[in-house]
This record gives C-alpha cells, structure tokens and sequence, in this order.
C-alpha cells in the first residue's frame, strides 16, 4: 500500500520496484509509467544527480510526448497531471516539491540546459522558464516555428496580380462563399498558406482551385507547370484528396492542359512523399541535404500531423516551394506529441488576423473586403490563414450541436439535446450499464443497415453493398470495454444473426461482413482507414470477393490477398476522422474515461451527414464540451506571441 493508499502489487508490471522515494510514489500513484521512470533513472544514474526532484522532472517530460504533450510545464502540472490507473487517487496529496525551488534543482542539473540558446553542450533535457522539454521536441518546435515564420513573411515571387484576379472572378463566379476565393488567392500570393474549417466548408474543392490558379500563372509566364504533391497524414486522405481534386477537376472552368495537369496529381502519404527509410519512423530520404523537387506542397487532415512529422516536412521543402496546409483545428490532433494545426490556426480561429499588407494584395485579388483584425505588431503567421466557415455538407441540428461543441457551450448543446431537431437523437443512458432497450435507435439504425448490406452482397451487388454501409455507423470512444467497438461489434453481429436468414458469422469471409483496412497496402492501393464489403461473386456462388469502392467503381479482390483487416459495424472515432455517414450513432463513455473531450465529442458528431444519434449521460455531454484537450505546447506561443 503506498503512501496515498493505493494498492501496490508486486506483479504489475507498471510499477518498478527497484527505485524509491519521490519517483516511487508517482510511479505508485499511476502518474508515471515505468518507461518514464527506467529512462529518468538512467539518466539520473549517468551524471548521479542527488535530487530526487530532479530525477521526477526528467521522468515527467519522458512522460509527456507519450501523452501527446511537447513539453511538462512544472509549475502547473500539479493541476494537470492524469493517472493511468482505475482507482481514484488525490494527485494533491502527493509529494509535489515546490516550484521555484523545483525549478532551481532543475536548472542546475548537468542532464539540463537551460533556455533558448545552444551552449555547444549536447544534453537530454531543455528548460525554458519553467517549461522542461526532451531536448529533441524543444529543437523540433523551434525549427518549425522558424521554419513557418520565415514562410509567413515573404509573398511569393513573379505573381501577375491581374491574372489570378481574373482566375478568381472564372473560377468562383457566382459563389457566394468569398473565403474560398480568398483561400485561393491566398495560396498563390504566399508561400505559406492555412485553409482551415469544419466539414463541408469546401476545403478540398478549393485545393482543386488553387492548383488550377497556381498553372494559369504559369502559362503566364511561359515557365514549366509547377510540380505539385497532395499529400495526407494517412493512405486513406490522401486517396480522398485525389479523388475530391479529380472529380473537381471535370468541372471547373479551366484550359485542357490545365484540367489535364489536375487529373495528372496522385494523393501520397506525407511518409512515403518524404521517403521512409526502412527501420524508421522519423528519418526519411528527403531532409535539408536533399530537398524534395516540389514546387507546391498540399497536405490535407493537417490535424492529424504530429510535431515531428511537421518538423521532418518543413525540413525537406525547397526554400522557394509553397505549402498549403488544410484542415479542421477543432478535430481530435494526432495521437503523437503536438497539437501543431490548432497552435498555428490559433486565435485566427475566431476571426482571421491578418496585417494590412495582406489584407490589400487579398483585397486586389478577389474584388471584395477581407473581414480580418489587425495581428500584433511584427506578427505575420495569420496573414495566409484563411478559415472557411459557411458549411455545404450538413445543417440544421447536426451543425448547430457541432457549433455549439466546438465553441465550447455546454449550456446551449444541452439545450438543444433537451429538444433536438428532427435530425438529431438523443438518447440519455450510460452506454455501458443500462438496458439495451435504452439504445432501441442504434440497434435498429445497426439492423436496418446490416440487413441492407447483406441483401446486396448475396447479389453481388458492390457498389449497393458499401452505400448501405456508409448509410450507418456506430461511433466509440474506446476500443475495447462495454462501452468500446469489440463489445458492440459482437452485440451487432448476435441482433443480425437473430434476425437474418442465412446470416452466419461463423466462416472468417462470411458474406454481408463489412471489413475496415487497418495497414496500407500500396499494391492493392487499399489504405489503412478504407472500408469494403464481402459480396458474393456474379455466377459463382460459392465464391466470396471482397469489395472496394475507387472513384465510383467496384474494385474486387480476393479474400486471401487482404491482412489486417477488422469488422467494422462499429469503429473508433479517432479512426473516422476523414469519414461522413449518413446516420452516426456516438456512443460516449461515461464521465469517468480519461480520453473523453470537446475535440472527441466534435469530431464524432460532424462525422454525421443526415442524422446523428447521441447516447450518453447529460454528465458525459457537459464534460466532453467543457474539457478541450490541453495539450502542453509552446508552438502557438512561437508563432504568435
């Protein structure tokens, strides 16, 4: 029993046993893992530091990228520090040591260095006031907050103003929308450019447009057509980029060399654009002694970007090349350390800020007043973020709880659950105690689809087979656990064999069985994230094929060729991301679950494009909204003061 009368076993292998005081505790108390605590041990070992308190610091910033933070703040972690264990523990009791004199300990230590300045030694640990960091996220942030700022101040080069003024009044005439046309124009005055909004605000049918604009200007002035890349954090965005760029492709009006260059761009993985090195996940071919060849860089779901991949990008551009970044800052981050969209789009998430000079070449270029505050004096990284506000895709209800969410009104989403639209359900139960006779909705919503899906892959039918599919998803926060995919998953699978003839799921390929790609397999070209069904194959009914949906058609492959491959009746939210269906049923957990937040709640009720369906404690719903994830991160703070 440890000193906060937590139960100590001697074979959980997330305690150590082997160190004791300080670090002991914490380790006891499930605020550090046992990594955290071999790692700090050993560095400690190494110069034999003789404070404990030191040796707690350095286990606490091993402890933060694991967590998805940059760096432990020392004078708030107190206050901020979660536990990795069920029992409920008073982290106040604990032993925390005082800050100023934490602090001092810390600085002094021969495994620091202390502030912003390189001293020519070469150690673990960086303390920047009281901001102590793993000196290769310290040195990451700063070179993209350098990388970025020296981005942000300078326009681009050789851009006929008159031109793109004319491509801007062709390419979105009559579209209500200007911010799209900004977004635009934006990317072709400047080197750095942010397009961020929520689903449906017309991201990617911009990015189409900006590629057309950025071609014009070449034609212009007779050079070679840029080199462009779409990229995406995951096989699965990149394809829907694409395909989104192709299909916009055969509608906007643009001269055929034009169309022909947009239909020419495949999507890629920022991975495999950078060159993964086999063995590695963080050093790649291209880097700053190989630069890549592009001359225009676009990466879609910037959201799901970690810092370090961030870092390795900005690394490999050209110094002239443009980067056009687009996504939705208020969606979950990467599961690694960084919140980077959200610390760039920062306060321009409110409103843009961006500085008169921008704001008059944006102004010559679209015909219209650009709405934006005056930034700080010497800040320039707002003057290419542009935010798309004006959603497309759904309304009503769904965007209204959305906005209610992503604003982080409680008070008004609870309202409008109280009494929903026509387009939103709200089942007020704990998902994972009460009666199943609560969740009729989902069960039904499931069943509905489920039958819908089988019917259509007895026929053979793929493209019917994967639309019903899409026609209904349940959403979780966890994998595994009542209120997790594994347990419903297995709940939908017994309602369809209870209900369907001929529904068995006891053959690994069985027909009717939806599959979610877990690993890309770029031969197949199948992304980790794609969805597809086990139809029955035309005229051979003992064969089975499993269905992919690419640009509208049917792809086929057999069952044998696949691996890593889930039932997907019900996924995680964090996998859905880059995902619409035309009914979600989000399934929260209850106030207890450490991972439930706004950004969660956000991204799981935008996922719906027709209906959603919310089950979940009034408790569970206030939490989620009032807790946006705290990520520890100086980036922001870089780029905007």
């Amino acid at each position: 029993m440890s000193a906060l009368g937590v139960a100590s076993d001697p074979f959980d292998a997330r305690r150590v046993r082997s160190v004791v005081g300080l670090v002991r505790e914490f380790n006891d108390a499930g605020v550090l893992a046992s990594a955290d605590v071999h790692v700090a041990a050993r560095l400690a070992a190494i110069v034999r530091e003789r404070y404990e308190s030191v040796v707690l610091a350095a286990a606490l910033a091993v402890r933060a990228p694991r967590l998805g933070h940059v760096h432990v703040d020392l004078a708030s972690i107190r206050d901020t520090a979660a536990v990795d264990t069920e029992e409920p523990v008073d982290l106040s009791a604990l032993p925390w040591p005082g800050v100023d004199e934490w602090v001092q300990h810390v600085a002094a230590s021969e495994l620091v260095t202390v502030g912003e300045a390189a001293d020519g030694a070469e150690r673990p640990l960086r303390l920047v006031g009281t901001w102590l960091y793993l000196d290769r996220y310290w040195a990451e942030e700063r070179g993209v907050a350098d990388e970025l700022l020296t981005m942000s101040e300078a326009e681009a080069q050789g851009v006929s103003v008159d031109e793109l003024a004319a491509g801007i009044a062709r390419l979105f005439a009559g579209d209500p929308d200007r911010r799209q046309a900004m977004a635009a124009a934006s990317a072709v005055l400047r080197r750095l450019t942010v397009v961020a909004g929520g689903p449906g605000t017309g991201k990617t049918t911009t990015v189409a447009r900006i590629v057309a604009l950025l071609c014009e200007q070449a034609v212009r002035s007779g050079g070679r057509m840029p080199l462009i890349a779409l990229a995406a954090p995951t096989g699965k965005a990149a394809a829907r980029l694409e395909e989104a760029v192709h299909a916009e492709a055969a509608r906007i009006d643009v001269a055929d060399a034009i169309r022909e260059q947009l239909l020419a761009l495949q999507g890629s993985t920022l991975h495999r654009l950078l060159g993964r090195r086999p063995g590695s996940n963080s050093r790649f071919r291209h880097d700053r002694n190989q630069r890549l060849p592009h001359d225009v860089v676009i990466v879609d779901e910037t959201s799901m970007v970690s810092l370090s991949l961030m870092a390795r990008l900005l690394e490999a551009l050209r110094p002239q090349a443009r980067l056009v970044l687009v996504g939705d800052p208020a969606q979950l981050a990467s599961i690694e350390a960084g919140a980077v969209l959200g610390d760039i789009v920062g306060p321009a998430a409110e409103r843009m800020v961006i500085g008169a000079p921008a704001r008059r070449s944006l102004e010559a270029a679209c015909d219209a007043p650009v709405d934006a505050v005056d930034p700080d004096p010497g800040v320039t990284i707002g003057d290419g973020i542009v935010v798309l506000d004006r959603g497309h895709r759904f309304g009503g209800g769904i965007a209204a709880l959305a906005s209610s969410v992503r604003g982080g009104d409680a008070d008004a989403a609870l309202a409008l659950l109280h009494d929903p639209p026509d387009d939103v359900v709200w089942i007020a139960a704990d998902v994972g105690s009460d009666s199943i006779d609560a969740l009729e909705a989902v069960r039904a919503g499931a069943v509905a689809a489920g039958k819908a899906v089988f019917a259509a892959a007895v026929a053979g039918d793929g493209l019917a087979a994967l639309d019903a599919l899409g026609s209904f998803r349940i959403l979780c926060a966890h994998r595994r656990g009542a209120h997790g995919v594994s347990t419903w998953t297995a709940r939908v699978e017994g309602w369809l064999e209870a209900e369907l003839n001929g529904f068995s799921t006891a053959d690994p390929w069985f027909v009717g069985r939806p599959l979610l790609v877990n690993e890309n397999d770029y031969e197949l070209r199948l992304y980790n994230g794609d969805t597809g069904v086990i139809i029955r194959s035309t005229g051979e009914p003992d064969r089975v094929s499993a269905a992919f949906e690419r640009r509208g058609e049917i792809v086929r492959y057999s069952p044998s060729r696949l691996s890593a491959i889930d039932t997907v009746y019900a996924m995680t939210i964090h996998k859905s991301q880059g995902s619409q269906f035309d009914t979600a049923a989000v399934l929260l957990p209850d106030p207890g679950s450490r991972i439930l937040s706004r950004e969660l709640l956000y991204t799981a009720v935008t996922r719906a494009r027709t209906r959603l369906i919310v089950a979940g404690s009034e408790e569970s719903i206030r939490l989620a909204v009032e807790r946006p994830v705290a990520r520890a991160s100086g980036l922001r703070q870089r780029l905007w003061g």
